[in-house]
């Protein structure tokens, strides 16, 4: 009987000791975790964006990579902040947007402005040169690029209380914008405008503080800019900012070559997926039609002299911006610009 236990107990022991390096082999292989930032709340669909980012990594690399998306900044992160805090390594990966960074990185900032295109389809062919630029902009912060989001192109018009739809009729009237450049195009074509921000610009138009929203006209609906506006013109496609996928090089260098793979096949199909969408006919007359029952009357679009004049100012505010970002600013003002035009005359 004893000899019966004492068998039992070497059976058990062994068993013990076979299974431990199973239990050993199984916690080494736990995933390795990349924890990303993101300002934009959950509601955006740049949200839904990166969901499906975290997504496609864990299952392109079986689970042995994941994405943790912290939306919302709930990181406790600053947007202005975010080169700093990505050279240091303090956060694996974060969504840049190169106009935030205009304390440490002003020429990027420089990059695009509204005025740039006219046509939604030159957005898609400059797209490659803004995305160049901003990947050796990042990579001077040790930030390694690995794809992201390419905006739609919305249409941006003036949303007024008035029948209003040409320079000359803005005249005396009070334009809300988003950004200094805007102010400053507005400002050389004789016409007030002032930055006020998205959640302050319905109460600014109720109460009389502004006449009109120049605002992307695809969404206003989402603003309740319909409430307060009953006239709209289209002026311009936006001239909307990529937001790329960053990654400390720290955190870039923990990875292994086929981790890192991942995570660039993962980048690059977003960026493909979401440029293919980001023109889109269909889904600015559908936005129109949605407006228009809403009560808004869409008025005649500015005319092409009326934009020519737009555009005209609103590329001297741009440069007035590169010449205060020094040098590089410059140069990557010309370096667009000079795109720009040579495409024009394809």
């Amino acid at each position: 009987m004893k000899a019966f236990k004492a068998s039992k107990f070497t059976l058990a022991l062994t068993t013990a000791l076979a299974v431990t390096p199973l239990f050993s082999t199984l916690a080494q292989a736990a995933p390795i975790v990349l924890k990303f930032h993101s300002g934009y709340a959950e509601s955006r669909p740049e949200a839904g964006y990166l969901n499906d980012f975290a997504r496609d990594v864990e299952q392109l690399s079986g689970g042995e990579l994941k994405v943790d998306v912290f939306h919302a900044a709930s990181l406790g992160l600053n947007e202005p902040d975010l080169l700093r805090i990505l050279q240091r390594g303090s956060v694996d990966m974060a969504l840049l947007y190169g106009e935030y960074y205009t304390r440490d990185a002003p020429e990027l900032a420089a990059v695009y402005a509204q005025g740039a295109i006219t046509q939604p389809e030159q957005h898609l062919d400059i797209l490659p040169t803004i995305r160049d630029i901003y990947e050796q902009g990042y990579a001077k912060w040790n930030i390694k690029t690995i794809g992201g989001i390419v905006s739609p192109v919305f249409s941006v018009g003036l949303h007024c209380k008035e029948p209003l739809n040409s320079l000359a009729q803005l005249q005396g009237k009070k334009v809300r914008v988003w950004s200094a450049q805007l102010v400053d195009a507005f400002g050389k074509l004789g016409v007030s405008a002032q930055v006020i921000p998205q959640n302050d610009m319905y109460m600014a138009l109720q109460t009389g503080v502004v006449d009109c929203a120049y605002y992307l006209s695809t969404v206003a609906e989402t603003v309740s800019l319909h409430e307060v506006t009953d006239y709209e013109a289209y002026l311009h496609p936006w001239a909307a900012v990529p937001a790329l996928f960053g990654i400390s090089e720290r955190s870039w260098k923990k990875l292994s070559d086929e981790q890192q793979r991942v995570l660039q096949q993962a980048g690059e199909t977003l960026w493909q997926k979401t440029r293919a969408a980001a023109v889109d006919p269909e889904r600015e007359a559908s936005a129109r039609a949605r407006r228009a029952a809403l009560g808004v009357t869409m008025l005649a679009d500015f005319s092409a002299q009326d934009v020519a004049s737009f555009q005209q100012a609103a590329m001297a505010a741009w440069h007035t911006i590169a010449e205060r970002a020094g040098p590089d600013g410059e140069t990557i003002y010309d370096t667009v610009t000079g795109k720009l035009s040579a495409l024009a005359s394809q």
